[in-house]
């Protein structure tokens, strides 16, 4: 008997999971923002393309901004080639 497909996992989830494994942070907040470019470019109907990640730490301490972004990048490498078309970051260190 054949089992019925099931759908992916929310993207959301996925770039929760990867984070916390990979910065430890201590505050992660994820939101979709697809609704808000929905019918624009990039907009692939799913409702899963565009995201914000706020995200909070200590892996972070002394380094560049651009040094944060490319930490959460490769986190996420496979689905920003893949699944994300957008990405807005905003990465801080503990007390900043």
């Amino acid at each position: 008997m054949t089992q019925p497909a099931t759908a992916p996992r929310p993207i959301v989830d996925e770039i929760r999971e990867r984070l916390d494994a990979a910065l430890v942070p201590t505050s992660l907040l994820v939101s979709n923002d697809s609704a808000q470019h929905a019918g624009h470019m990039g907009d692939d109907g799913t409702g899963e393309s565009h995201f914000t990640v706020t995200v909070e730490s200590a892996a972070f301490t002394g380094l560049t901004r651009v040094a944060r972004q490319r930490l959460i990048n490769t986190a996420l490498a496979d689905l920003l080639a893949t699944r994300i078309h957008a990405l807005a970051i905003r990465a801080t260190a503990p007390g900043e």
